[in-house]
């Protein structure tokens, strides 16, 4: 049995846990340890993409009184048919963006420097949201949580998605600073960051796994096993930080988390280019 791969693959895991619904970006911390640890080949991308799911089922786990009432009632309901409704608008620009430029993206800007500059620039968008957000009051608002959410709040919603295909940038970071920009009070767009988070992130899963069936990727022995302890690391370590962002953002803001952000991308910039760690392009 290979420990340092079953080492890699737990703190992987972990690592997509406690990033995925932070605005801080999973797939940039991803690339960026993955990198350190050598292990951003084929295999390592694949991966990825499988923990991603350990994350999102931690979601679903987290929200299943929510989720089987809208099942049950999605016939007889009108606000769980708005719910999903409003799921799949705000789901759509972002998938289809990642269809059509998918390839390209991760050509270009899956790479250290592009994701420490993404970084810097989203900590900035984050002080804007909260600044901005520290002037509107909610307190009449027709908005008290997701269910009030209309189609057009959705749409606009999905589209600050699209930001997020920049990696660095953080899909939870667009989609609630996003939400925020458009009016949405903090804990909402929390919220329906989370449930945005499973149509998007599975689909995504998904349609990599289709790709990944037909390649030439090894997912047996030692690395099988590792995927699946990566794949529960990241399921635990994501209820645990998705439990306590809930309760986060009810009475914090997201400072803190652009000041990291700030820290983080210096720290990849100022280590690439002195030369201290030999980040690959």
């Amino acid at each position: 049995m290979d420990l340092l791969l079953l080492l890699k693959a737990v703190i992987l895991g972990v690592v997509e846990g406690l990033t995925e619904f932070l605005p801080i970006s999973s797939t940039g911390h991803l690339i960026l340890v993955g990198d350190l640890l050598d292990f951003n080949d084929d295999r390592g991308k694949a991966f990825e993409v499988i923990i991603q799911f350990g994350a999102i089922l931690a979601v679903c786990w987290e929200f299943r009184g929510k989720l089987l009432k809208v099942a049950l009632s999605i016939t007889t309901s009108a606000n769980s048919r708005r719910f999903v409704l409003n799921l799949l608008i705000a789901s759509v620009p972002a998938m289809g963006l990642a269809f059509i430029f998918g390839k390209h993206i991760k050509a270009v800007l899956f790479s250290p420097i592009p994701v420490a500059s993404a970084f810097i620039v989203g900590a900035l968008v984050i002080f804007w949201a909260e600044r901005r957000q520290e002037r509107i009051s909610f307190a009449k608002s027709h908005i008290q949580s997701v269910d009030d959410l209309s189609p057009l709040d959705a749409l606009k919603v999905g589209l600050a998605q699209c930001a997020a295909l920049i990696p660095g940038t953080s899909r939870s970071g667009a989609t609630i600073i996003g939400g925020m920009l458009f009016g949405l009070p903090r804990t909402v767009a929390t919220e329906f960051s989370f449930f945005l988070a499973i149509p998007v992130i599975g689909g995504a899963t998904a349609y990599e796994l289709i790709k990944l069936w037909k390649s030439p990727v090894a997912f047996s022995g030692d690395f099988a096993f590792a995927t699946a302890i990566g794949f529960v690391a990241a399921f635990i370590s994501a209820f645990i930080c998705v439990r306590w962002l809930i309760h986060y953002v009810a009475h914090h803001n997201f400072i803190p988390f652009a000041w990291y952000r700030i820290a983080f991308g210096l720290l990849v910039l100022i280590t690439a280019y002195t030369g201290l760690i030999a980040w690959s392009h």
